[in-house]
């Protein structure tokens, strides 16, 4: 009943009972043992059409929070969030204020609140990570950042582009589609694959690292490792563009976000390079495609989802693969900590009905 409140957010007790497919009885009895704990709380009434009016109830004060922690390449998002899923608590800052950052978003969770759980987004969960339970001089470590996070919470590790993919899944582009391949292509790349409704994590947790594919594959060069990623992440673009950059127009752009407004404005030098890397992007969503056929390929990450990435990869992917829709993400860079949020929030669910399962 606990899980059913937290899903609806708000209900009258006909209302879970039809969500539970349990008994009026059954229910009113739950939820009087749900506010005995705090667990449930009344929170006014709602009138029907008969003129009677019923009983509505939330999660209570002793439901608690979850945190949610995406420690991206440049900048670390936090948010923390009721059971429910509603949003309590949000900061941000640069990578290496990661540990001001969780403390400002710790601070901000109302006092009487019990954290329940923490997701951590991560790069690569199939790395390993050092993680040591928080003491008074330092916190867990992830990837040499020291973060702060209280002692006897669980922690869980998931990686960043699976929860982008959720996100997307949930409240981004792919709503309504169970089964797509979410392509983030920044810095790094990665992929997330969604099967049914549910992300495909592989035994190791790593499906979907494709900086782990063999590359590049030719008569006199061996693969490297980690080499398809360097050539198509962001580093080798900006590389490629100084390496062909005409001194006629100026300096060369040291960001993507530079080198793809110049694209924008026409500069051809720029424009062949944002084409290439298109057809590039486009090459690997064709891989992904004779692997997965998932239908639907959502672009995301710093340059992915650029929209002048798009034309390059659907055209690419029709001359080397079947039919497959091609989309751009909606949630952009916040995509990986909204993904976290809702991995927080079910693990948070389930930390208390264990817990009320233990017990009995």
């Amino acid at each position: 009943m606990f899980a059913v409140l937290a899903q609806a957010g708000t209900a009258t007790r006909p209302q879970l009972a039809s969500l539970a497919r349990l008994s009026k009885p059954t229910v009113s009895s739950a939820v009087a043992e749900l506010e005995g704990v705090h667990l449930a709380a009344h929170s006014g009434t709602s009138s029907g059409g008969t003129g009677r009016s019923a009983a509505v109830y939330r999660l209570g004060p002793a439901a608690g929070a979850v945190l949610a922690v995406d420690l991206g390449p440049a900048l670390t998002r936090v948010r923390g969030c009721a059971l429910d899923g509603s949003l309590l608590a949000e900061a941000a800052g640069p990578r290496e204020d990661a540990a001001d950052v969780v403390r400002e978003a710790l601070g901000a969770l109302p006092a009487d609140a019990p954290l329940r759980t923490i997701v951590v987004a991560v790069g690569d969960v199939a790395a390993p990570q050092r993680v040591r339970p928080a003491t008074a001089k330092a916190g867990p470590v992830f990837d040499t950042v020291t973060v702060a996070l209280p002692s006897g919470v669980p922690v869980h590790l998931e990686n960043n582009v699976n929860c982008a993919a959720l996100a997307e899944l949930h409240e981004g582009s792919a709503r309504g589609r169970d089964t797509f391949g979410y392509l983030r292509i920044g810095v790094g790349i990665g992929l997330g694959i969604v099967v049914g409704g549910r992300v495909l994590r592989g035994a190791n947790g790593a499906a979907g690292e494709l900086a782990r594919l063999p590359y590049p594959w030719d008569d006199d060069r061996e693969p490297r490792h980690e080499a398809l990623e360097e050539y198509i992440g962001a580093r080798s673009l900006l590389r490629r563009a100084a390496e062909s950059w005409p001194e006629a127009d100026g300096p060369c752009p040291e960001s993507t976000e530079r080198l793809f407004a110049l694209a924008g404005e026409g500069r051809a030098a720029a424009r062949a390079v944002v084409g290439r890397h298109g057809t590039d992007v486009g090459r690997l969503a064709a891989a992904v495609t004779a692997v997965l056929d998932p239908g639907l390929i959502v672009l995301g990450g710093s340059t992915g989802a650029d929209a002048q990435v798009l034309a390059g990869v659907r055209a690419e992917l029709d001359r080397l693969s079947w039919p497959t829709e091609v989309i751009t993400g909606t949630l952009g860079e916040l995509g990986t900590v909204v993904g976290a949020a809702r991995l927080a929030v079910a693990r948070g669910v389930q930390t208390v009905t264990e817990a009320a399962r233990a017990k009995d």
